[in-house]
């Protein structure tokens, strides 16, 4: 069969150009290809009903599924009280862009309400179970390790520099240094670090050092403990705050970036919007499960986790691209390379996928592509120029 697979390919129109990457493609075992057009048509296919690891174009999955939940214009929202001791307590739901700079904004709010001083800080996280494991998740500090939580600031990590002589400070300016920098970093030689928050770090502590920091640069005073506790009954509400950013604008920084923490903490809320608080994995894999078989009917398939990082995830390109077929309306989410694509990639020793459009209106091509097996690391990107030209 292999032969005469190869003949029929070099027989296929454009298969001058198309030649050594796509052969290169049909000579892996742990591959498959799909190529669609615009009225749904198969342009090409190799092992498209095969379940692969799809590594980080799940995201496009978790994507699709956010957008279609909430709306393109969603903002999450964290919620600010003040209890009858007038410490200010702070109330999270899993917003994944919880920003230095969003900081900022929130601060600003809470001065506009009439804020002028505080006695102590008080944390709630309570909206997700924890401590939460993803397969497939490392203790390590790359970024892509991250922790998840109710209430992260800078998508759970922080970032400092140390010099020679042991002196800490925050290595980027719209994040003040506080104790929790500070003790993390006595283990760390010279130079920059990011460091992740958590599990075994109290990451909702460090969101009220960072705010607490950013109160009293603004000229509100802040006396007492931090209090880590649910919010208690006494306390009354007092700002509700919605991101700057919208989902969209979220979902695209998601893709652009891979990041696999906006990824889950997206994946968590799902389950926690479907089946109530405390947001858990299990509760996200059943509105995963929920959605597809609402949305696609699929038979061959696992969802583990949001963002790829577990090698038992399952897709077939035929599924990837059912994804993409839902998501063309938001096409303009998903990165640009080159001329005339937009793809997202994904990336796991030993796995190589991309999966998105290629050109656009009625001449756009959806495609989808994942390698199991070693391959060189740009082959992905020569077979989607091969397919545009």
């Amino acid at each position: 069969m292999r032969p005469l697979l190869l003949l029929l390919v070099l027989l296929l129109p454009g298969a001058a150009l198309a030649r050594p990457p796509l052969l290169h493609l049909y000579t892996l075992s742990d591959a498959a290809l799909l190529v669609v057009d615009g009225r749904g048509r198969t342009l090409r296919a190799y092992h498209p009903d095969r379940p692969l690891i799809p590594a980080s174009t799940l995201k496009l999955l978790t994507a699709l599924m956010a957008l279609r939940t909430w709306g393109p214009e969603h903002r999450f929202v964290t919620d600010f009280f003040l209890d009858s001791r007038h410490r200010l307590w702070i109330k999270g739901y899993g917003d994944p862009w919880l920003t230095a700079e969003e900081l900022d904004r929130i601060v600003a709010a809470l001065a506009d309400e009439g804020l002028r001083a505080v006695r102590g800080i008080g944390v709630d996280d309570g909206f997700f179970a924890g401590p939460l494991t993803v397969d497939g998740q490392s203790r390590t500090d790359n970024p892509y390790d991250a922790a998840l939580g109710a209430l992260a600031v800078n998508f759970n990590t922080l970032y400092v520099a140390k010099t020679a002589a042991g002196e800490v400070r925050s290595a980027e300016p719209q994040t003040p240094l506080t104790e929790t920098a500070r003790r993390l970093a006595r283990r760390l030689p010279a130079g920059k670090h990011r460091i992740n928050l958590g599990p075994d770090t109290d990451a909702a502590r460090y969101a009220a050092e960072v705010l607490a920091e950013k109160l009293r640069r603004r000229g509100i005073a802040v006396t007492g403990a931090i209090v880590h506790a649910p919010v208690p009954p006494d306390a009354r509400p007092y700002y509700r705050h919605r991101n700057s950013h919208t989902l969209a604008e979220v979902v695209a920084g998601m893709l652009k970036y891979s990041n696999n923490f906006i990824a889950n903490q997206l994946f968590l809320l799902l389950g926690a919007e479907r089946e109530g608080p405390p947001a858990t994995l299990a509760k996200a894999r059943r509105a995963a499960e929920a959605f597809v078989r609402n949305e696609f009917d699929w038979r061959d398939y696992r969802i583990v986790e949001g963002a790829g990082l577990s090698r038992r995830n399952r897709l077939s390109v035929r599924q990837l691209v059912a994804v993409l077929q839902r998501l063309q309306g938001y096409a303009r989410l998903l990165p640009k390379r080159g001329d005339g694509i937009r793809a997202k990639t994904g990336t796991l020793t030993g796995v190589s996928s991309y999966a998105g459009y290629i050109g656009d209106g009625r001449r756009r091509k959806i495609f989808a592509l994942i390698i199991n097996q070693p391959v060189p690391y740009d082959l992905r990107f020569r077979v989607a120029e091969a397919l545009r030209e």
